[in-house]
């Protein structure tokens, strides 16, 4: 049985913080004291922190025809990547004050791909680099009909070039960790998808 963390949030003194940098991102320095393993409170200490939010992704599965919707985009921090700074991920956005996830998730796949799912199921959460960011993502599987499905989208005005692409889900399995989908929540995603593809086309074939 897996038991919870000895530890919890009441283990931790903030003792200040200091904001080291503010514009698109944000980074703090953060200078806290926590208990030890021993028993004890270890020494003050500081750590940098990237303040990045909540955030949803959503792999897109078209269970009556076994498509799969994936968005391609250039991503500054895949520059020396072998295959180029252009990835294959998942549809994503983050969230504003007062959104709920599921409200971004559809908000995210009509500006993003322009598409609707008739359904979102709720994979997970999990942080998504927690030694210096707290950034957390929310994952869902969008289901929706991708027959015609396709196209560029996004909003220029924040820069976003967008290609949304439609693969068999074979295909997407065959290759899935060969690198050509090199980012956690698109992977993660992926797997979830391929452990429950039979459930959700069998659902499909009952509705």
């Amino acid at each position: 049985m897996i038991e919870k963390p000895q530890f919890t949030r009441a283990d931790v003194e903030i003792i200040r913080r200091e904001e080291m940098y503010k514009r698109f991102f944000r980074v703090e320095k953060v200078f806290l004291k926590h208990k030890l393993f021993d028993g004890g409170w270890g020494q003050e200490i500081g750590r940098e922190l990237f303040v990045r939010g909540e955030a949803v992704a959503v792999v897109l599965y078209d269970p009556v025809r076994d498509l799969i919707g994936m968005v391609e985009q250039f991503r500054v921090g895949a520059l020396d990547e072998p295959n180029g700074p252009w990835c294959y991920e998942v549809v994503a956005g983050m969230l504003e004050p007062g959104e709920s996830p599921e409200e971004v998730a559809r908000r995210e796949l009509m500006e993003e791909a322009n598409v609707e799912p008739y359904a979102l199921e709720y994979i997970c959460n999990y942080l998504s680099s927690p030694g210096g960011c707290n950034e957390k993502l929310h994952l869902y599987c969008g289901l929706c009909d991708l027959q015609q499905a396709g196209g560029v989208y996004g909003l220029p005005e924040e820069g976003e070039d967008i290609r949304v692409h439609v693969f068999p889900a074979e295909d997407v399995f065959t290759v899935l960790l060969d690198g050509a989908f090199n980012n956690a929540a698109a992977l993660i995603c992926l797997q979830w998808l391929q452990l429950n593809r039979t459930r959700l086309q069998n659902q499909a074939v009952h509705e």
